[in-house]
């Protein structure tokens, strides 16, 4: 299929990536039993894209944004009683640990899953913490796959062959 406009081809192209992506990492979440599916879709939505270069390099930050995030949650949070100030001093304090190791690309994604950790599940912080990897994980893996097919729609001028 063939489109003039370079942007809308991206879009259509982008939207269906996305999607299908989302789909595919719920299912396969569902399939195993695992607990929140939504983690599985919002990694497979996030490292979507049509150059398989960037899904990669959106991959790794996603990644080591869940590992850190969730790894520094959960070993604060039985010293902060889950709240507002548990919530500054975590996204916070992760966000500037980030920044200062110049992985300023996981800092937002480690400061929001620090910070549910310790506002919602500071009780088994460790469990809570293995079960988002996994479903993050699961969802990167399909977006990563979904970036080796081949794009679908050409607009003049596009090169053939794995987005």
């Amino acid at each position: 299929m063939r489109l003039k406009s370079r942007e809308r081809a991206r879009a259509i192209q982008l939207a269906v990536r996305s999607a299908l992506a989302a789909a595919i990492a719920v299912g396969i979440v569902q399939w195993l039993g695992m607990a929140h599916p939504i983690y599985a879709m919002i990694a497979a939505v996030i490292v979507t894209d049509l150059d398989a270069a960037q899904s990669r390099k959106f991959a790794l930050n996603r990644l080591v944004g869940t590992v850190i995030g969730a790894g520094i949650g959960a070993l604060a949070a039985p010293w902060l009683a889950p709240g507002p100030l548990a919530v500054l001093v975590a996204i916070g304090a992760i966000m500037l640990l980030c920044h200062a190791l110049k992985l300023d690309g996981a800092a937002k994604i480690s400061g929001y899953i620090c910070g549910i950790v310790v506002l919602e599940h500071s009780g088994q912080a460790w469990l809570y913490a293995a079960e988002r990897l996994a479903e993050t994980l699961v969802g990167v893996g399909v977006a990563l796959g979904l970036s080796l097919v081949p794009k679908l729609i050409h607009v003049d001028g596009d090169r053939a062959g794995p987005a």
